[in-house]
């Protein structure tokens, strides 16, 4: 036996073993509890997001956070990926974050993230601390200066409104800062449009051009049935939903505050959205993976942010109930986050997609990076009493078909 043949073996009994557990995995998730899958969210949430906010908060995240990097990368990411590890944790956690706290274990174990948070928001952004973060040097903190400021619309009255008067001044100062960045020609014009809609929220005197262009090129970008092109072309990825549809979701909610004058492009958009998450539920398989099609496959299950929007927002098609959504989410996201390597022996995230697989990573991707799989964390913004959280298990598209059972028609968005 030759060692090409070895390895064909050799790697093909590997994919086998791995699926079998996949697909055992799955049968058994389905007989937990309602009450048992809230409470992994809650668990998985704060086991990503504690090392960050603990370290971020003594103004240590610089001198304990390592820097994994791909290996065709750029440079070491270390001006950029502080920013980008703090501001995408924080996008996802926030409408957890912002239900408060209250008296039960979970509402207790908010307060003190809630707290963490405030306090990282403040080092972040305090330009004598130790953890003060890259706004300005390089293009990469434009991107996580949106994200950072999606936190700050998304909790309000957790992450903005407790801040103390110089804290505020800081974070204002800071996202105004990032206007030196030029986004490219691409979804990155969502970031500087989601910067401008925090200034709108909490200051004065945004920039207007930098909002406007990114939401009028969107127009155009738009290609048909849900999707948007990454710039004028299309591109087989996941960034409708890293970015692009979650992003002109939370601008256009915020410019509908202060003006009518978007309430038809927020209708717009809002059912563009709900028909590229019906799409999501259906990528999801029956054993709860996913095509690994595109870059930006070290974000995991970020990938599916604009699905657990659309479910926290109560706005999925009439076809897709919020309790298949979370079985769904709750197959993947175990199936994923439990892969061995996934975390390294100090619970940081490792570069990715099931496991530690240091080669899925393009040049852009660093530790910090991987913190965007967070946003699938967003239904954790609804109430543990809502019925997302409280309905029996119910089996997504896939496993519905997959079994023998109808499913509705799918149908393109007119």
């Amino acid at each position: 036996m030759n060692n090409y043949f070895k390895k064909a073996v050799l790697l093909g009994l590997v994919y086998f073993v791995a699926l079998n557990s996949v697909q055992s995995q799955s049968k058994k998730l389905q007989k937990d509890s309602p009450e048992k899958v809230r409470a992994f969210f809650v668990s998985s949430l704060v086991k990503i997001g504690d090392p960050v906010l603990v370290a971020l908060s003594k103004n240590e995240l610089k001198k304990n956070m390592p820097v994994e990097k791909s290996p065709g990368a750029w440079d070491d990411r270390k001006h950029v990926t502080y920013l980008e590890a703090f501001g995408r944790l924080l996008s996802g956690m926030a409408p957890w974050l912002e239900l408060g706290a209250d008296e039960t274990p979970e509402g207790k174990l908010r307060a003190k993230y809630i707290d963490l948070a405030q306090k990282s928001i403040h080092n972040a952004t305090d330009p004598n601390a130790a953890d003060f973060m890259n706004f300005v040097n390089d293009r990469q903190p434009l991107v996580d200066a949106a994200f950072f400021a999606q936190a700050l619309l998304r909790a309000p009255k957790q992450l903005w409104e407790p801040l103390d008067a110089v804290t505020k001044e800081n974070v204002i100062k800071a996202l105004k800062s990032s206007r030196v960045i030029k986004p490219y020609q691409s979804n990155w014009l969502l970031f500087a449009a989601m910067v401008e809609a925090a200034i709108i929220k909490f200051d004065k005197d945004e920039d207007k051009e930098r909002l406007s262009y990114a939401l009028d090129q969107h127009k155009k970008w738009y290609l048909g049935d849900g999707t948007y092109g990454d710039g004028p072309d299309f591109h087989w990825d996941y960034y409708n939903s890293f970015v692009i549809h979650p992003m002109q979701l939370d601008i256009f909610k915020t410019l509908n505050e202060t003006s009518d004058n978007y309430k038809t492009d927020f209708k717009t958009e809002l059912e563009r959205a709900k028909r590229y998450a019906a799409i999501q539920e259906r990528l999801i398989s029956p054993d709860g993976t996913y095509p690994p099609i595109g870059r930006s496959l070290a974000y995991r299950f970020g990938a599916f942010q604009l699905l657990s929007q659309i479910a926290l927002w109560k706005e999925l098609p009439k076809e897709v109930t919020p309790a298949q959504v979370r079985s769904a989410l709750y197959t993947m996201i175990h199936n994923q986050l439990n892969a061995a390597g996934t975390f390294d022996e100090n619970g940081w995230l490792q570069i990715g997609f099931y496991g530690h697989q240091p080669n899925i990573g393009e040049g852009y991707i660093s530790t910090g990076s991987l913190y965007l799989c967070s946003e699938a964390f967003l239904v954790l913004g609804l109430p543990a009493t809502d019925s997302f959280w409280s309905a029996p298990y119910q089996p997504w598209t896939q496993k519905k078909i997959w079994s023998g059972q109808e499913i509705p028609i799918d149908h393109a968005l007119k």
